[in-house]
């Protein structure tokens, strides 16, 4: 790609603050989303009940226990586990949003907009309604990865012609896989004869934290950590992509071999994520844009603050999915659906002008 593609990623005006305060607030961003969402539920908690409940987990000469055997259920066992899968998997799209732009040098690269979500979801809706268990209790994560990957490689190469990439080749591409996708996953569900396994995969589809345990929060959160640990380590090569291929490689990197890791990075990454959470759109799209405008678009920066961003905004964003209607809840992607795609609109109508 060239020219203007690549110039929207690049930092167009000084950050006002100092990375370490912008740090700081982040932080502090997430640790208040954080605390509001272990409080509030059907049992709502004072935050310095929280606050104690986990000081005393920690030692218990940090905080002296006021609180009912219960209320520290609902906390440990109940609503902490959530909130951490929350963050893990919005500082995981994030990031993943990140490394995908810079990698197709295109402002507008998306997990979901790319298909990948799209091939993680045919992958896990396959083990779930064929049952298959090749891989133990692995099979899943195993599904989603294969399929994340397998869309992501289809298009990369649809969007490609004559060894160039355009936004509008490489959208086109990212929405027809998708779709192909999605109608896949659609024809498995209705095709299945089981209706509990389709009820469960097609909530599983629209993106929800319901249920989740500490069992569950373990192996997206190696995932994310290891993933981003890399990327925050080629923060240079992922930069020098942002000058363009030729430039890139005449400062000595091997283009297409760097692609091609970061791509099965990106889609272990995913897999990981998809397969406990399903669907959630739109987060990896918002957050690399809002931190670029705060900070630049140095990756060995943005990468670590794109990531507390992505944790704090999926945070709030489930507290929002679980008590706008309570006692119903409502699918975390159908919230971030609402808030990214004018996001996407604005942004599509600003890189237009």
């Amino acid at each position: 790609m060239s020219g203007p593609t690549a110039g929207a990623l690049l930092p167009v005006r000084r950050p006002g603050l100092p990375y370490p305060v912008v740090i700081g607030l982040l932080l502090a961003l997430l640790g208040a989303a954080a605390t509001a969402a272990i409080a509030a539920g059907s049992v709502t908690l004072p935050a310095g009940q929280v606050w104690g409940v986990l000081l005393h987990r920690v030692h218990p000469a940090l905080a002296e226990p006021t609180w009912t055997a219960v209320r520290e259920t609902i906390v440990m066992d109940v609503r902490l586990p959530r909130v951490l899968l929350a963050a893990v998997i919005g500082a995981g799209l994030s990031v993943c949003g990140m490394a995908l732009q810079a990698l197709v040098r295109n402002p507008l690269a998306d997990p979901m907009l790319l298909g990948v979500s799209s091939g993680a979801g045919v992958g896990a809706v396959s083990v779930v309604v064929f049952g298959l268990t090749a891989f133990g209790a692995f099979s899943l994560p195993v599904a989603a990865f294969l399929g994340a990957l397998a869309a992501l490689v289809a298009v990369y190469l649809l969007a490609r012609s004559g060894g160039r990439m355009t936004t509008v080749r490489l959208v086109l591409a990212g929405v027809a896989t998708a779709e192909v996708l999605s109608a896949v996953a659609s024809f498995l569900l209705v095709t299945s004869n089981d209706p509990h396994k389709t009820q469960s995969a097609v909530r599983w589809m629209l993106g929800g934290l319901a249920g989740t345990t500490w069992a569950v929060v373990w192996i997206p959160a190696a995932a994310v950590l290891a993933g981003t640990a890399v990327l925050v380590g080629v923060s240079r090569p992922l930069n020098l992509l942002l000058a363009g291929e030729e430039a890139a490689a005449s400062l000595g990197l091997d283009v297409h071999r760097f692609r091609a890791a970061l791509f099965v990075l990106v889609a272990m990454m995913i897999g990981a994520i998809v397969a406990v959470s399903g669907a959630i759109g739109f987060v990896g799209l918002i957050m690399p844009h809002v931190v670029r405008l705060l900070i630049g678009a140095d990756h060995r920066r943005a990468l670590p603050a794109t990531a507390l961003l992505g944790a704090a905004f999926l945070v709030a964003a489930d507290l929002v999915a679980r008590t706008l209607i309570a006692p119903e809840e409502i699918p975390v992607g159908i919230i971030t659906a609402l808030a990214g795609g004018p996001f996407f609109l604005w942004l599509m109508r600003r890189r237009s002008k």
